[in-house]
């Protein structure tokens, strides 16, 4: 028994395992876990970076298309200040060189006016008489002073010594004999008239203005009856003129086959008055411009004006129009004559000069060479 139990193995300790160790195995995650996060952060830092790096990629775009279009703009503005510049010297090399063949022009004029005599001066003063005399007929219708400046050419034209001006001195005879054939207009004094006219429509008062004669006008039945007997009324006539006149303001009888005017108010009058005064102002328009079917209409118009409004018994309105009939017998447009003729022939005659005096030098220069 006591062997048996010798042979028997020891009883071990099971309660007494050893543990095993563990602590690499969460160094190694922590290790990891912070690779993975510093991972992140770099790849966050990264994100970050280039989005920066597009955004001041598109700001440097936009600034490179900016500056393109304002280098663009400045290369347009500097090629038209080019052009301008390059049309301005061109316009300055056009005036200059006008200018040259001016002084040229001159120059020659100066030389050759060293040599004219005294029949030249004198033709040309004659020719620039008739340009006058021309201008003053059918620019301002002068004829008084076309007629002067002929009269003054031809005493200058008879000064002179060229008995080549014999077909012009003719010509300007039927010139003047023509103008002198014209009954001048005297447009000043038609023209004064026409104002005196005016004034005298603005002195006119209201009752000067209104007819009594014009239809639709209501005279005074007190005046009438005054006006047939001639004397003081008694109590008898004052009391039928007052009666008539008050009958005639309740019963008013109308004609209806005859044109009915209505009675003009204050402002009609003074309508009237201005419409007068606008017509005599369109005559003064055509006195000065020369047009006589304006100056007729117009006087016309007024004429017809007075018949039809205004107290022809009156004394100034009576004026007035026997002075409009005056005015309108008047022709302030007369048929005028040419009398350019003259001109023509004293060019051709100064053209044919100047030719021989050309064909003088060059038979001179001939010779002497």
């Amino acid at each position: 028994m006591t062997e048996t139990t010798k042979q028997l193995p020891v009883p071990t300790d099971n309660d007494k395992t050893p543990r095993q160790k563990v602590w690499p195995a969460w160094a190694i995650a922590i290790v990891a876990l912070i690779c993975v996060v510093l991972l992140a952060l770099w790849n966050w830092q990264q994100w970050h970076d280039s989005q920066a790096t597009a955004q001041t990629l598109e700001r440097l775009q936009q600034d490179t298309a900016r500056l393109e279009d304002l280098y663009g703009n400045s290369g347009n503005q500097q090629s038209r200040r080019l052009e301008n510049l390059e049309d301005k010297l061109s316009s300055q090399r056009e005036l200059i060189a006008t200018q040259q063949r001016q002084i040229d022009h001159n120059a020659r004029e100066l030389l050759e006016a060293g040599n004219r005599t005294r029949t030249d001066w004198l033709l040309a003063e004659a020719e620039y008489l008739l340009r006058i005399a021309n201008q003053r007929l059918l620019i301002e219708k002068d004829i008084t002073g076309a007629l002067s400046a002929l009269k003054a050419a031809d005493e200058v034209l008879t000064e002179s010594d060229d008995v080549g001006v014999y077909p012009v001195r003719e010509q300007l005879a039927r010139e003047i004999l023509s103008l002198k054939s014209i009954e001048g207009v005297d447009r000043t004094g038609l023209y004064l008239t026409l104002e005196a006219a005016i004034d005298s429509v603005n002195q006119l008062t209201d009752q000067a203005l209104i007819s009594e004669q014009a239809p639709g006008f209501i005279p005074s039945a007190q005046s009438e009856e005054n006006s047939e007997q001639g004397g003081e009324p008694n109590w008898l006539t004052r009391g039928w003129q007052k009666f008539k006149s008050t009958l005639m303001q309740v019963v008013v009888v109308r004609r209806m086959d005859e044109s009915v005017k209505p009675l003009l108010s204050p402002d009609q009058s003074a309508y009237a008055r201005l419409n007068l005064q606008l017509m005599l102002e369109e005559a003064e328009m055509a006195v000065l411009r020369g047009n006589q079917p304006l100056y007729k209409r117009a006087l016309t118009k007024a004429r017809t004006a007075i018949d039809d409004w205004y107290d022809e018994t009156n004394p100034r309105v009576g004026a007035l129009a026997d002075s409009l009939e005056e005015l309108a017998a008047r022709n302030v447009a007369p048929d005028l004559p040419d009398i350019s003729k003259s001109l023509d022939l004293l060019k051709e005659r100064l053209a044919g000069r100047h030719d021989g005096d050309n064909g003088n030098k060059e038979a001179n220069g001939g010779n002497n060479s």
